[in-house]
């Protein structure tokens, strides 16, 4: 709890994965992916409960193993390859309702991100707390070579043009405006607007910066072994 918000984690992890068979408890450095994920959270002074949606019984094992509580096992038709995580959250915090658990806020975790720093996820907490008219905070990296002013598509003819409007062919980066895209690190969500409005990104969502270095999410193996060689850093250490 932060100055009176009940604040719960979430931590999704489906048993099927196509890019990287069973990759939410891959072993990283000695221990399943997923555990990254939740000794970090486990860390946290503010977070109030930590909740794993799975549909695995062999994830849900592993988890309780580390520590973490799964009640039950994810409904099936929450996880199929087409279940969508807003349906995910939504239907855990009526669950959660139903059992008579009230919260203020989400913290979506996603186990794919395990390059977070002990302070991520409280620092994220204080500042959508801190700042009560805001609909959340979403984890952002810097853009680096994808920027969008640079981002190219092709003709019906097969040829390279540019993807928007003002797209050109050379990229300087300190003439452009930084862009930013979404990484797993954290997505923390008012409950009461994302109930409402049955989205992640709301109107009113500020941004936490992360490292360059974090900048990474488990889809396939090339992502796991960029992930395992930034762990053997220092930085990260």
């Amino acid at each position: 709890m932060y100055n009176g918000k009940k604040i719960l984690a979430v931590v999704p992890a489906r048993g099927g994965s196509k890019g990287l068979p069973k990759k939410n408890i891959k072993d990283m450095f000695g221990k399943p992916l997923i555990c990254w994920t939740l000794d970090k959270a486990k860390k946290s002074k503010y977070i109030d409960k930590i909740y794993v949606s799975t549909d695995s019984e062999e994830i849900a094992g592993i988890c309780e193993q580390d520590g973490c509580e799964v009640p039950e096992l994810r409904p099936a038709e929450l996880a199929e390859d087409g279940s969508s995580t807003v349906d995910v959250l939504l239907y855990t915090i009526s669950h959660l309702r139903d059992a008579g658990e009230e919260y203020d806020y989400l913290l979506l975790l996603e186990p794919t991100s395990p390059l977070r720093k002990d302070d991520d996820m409280d620092e994220m907490i204080k500042l959508a707390v801190d700042n009560p008219q805001a609909d959340g905070v979403i984890s952002v990296g810097r853009v680096q070579l994808e920027h969008p002013s640079i981002v190219k598509k092709t003709t019906a003819e097969g040829y390279i043009c540019p993807y928007m409007d003002n797209n050109t062919f050379y990229y300087q980066r300190q003439l452009e405006d930084a862009a930013f895209f979404p990484y797993g690190v954290g997505y923390l969500v008012n409950i009461k607007r994302f109930e409402e409005t049955k989205s992640i990104y709301m109107d009113k969502i500020l941004p936490y910066y992360i490292e360059r270095w974090q900048n990474y999410e488990v889809d396939d193996i090339y992502d796991f072994e960029c992930i395992a060689a930034i762990m053997k850093m220092e930085e990260f250490k």
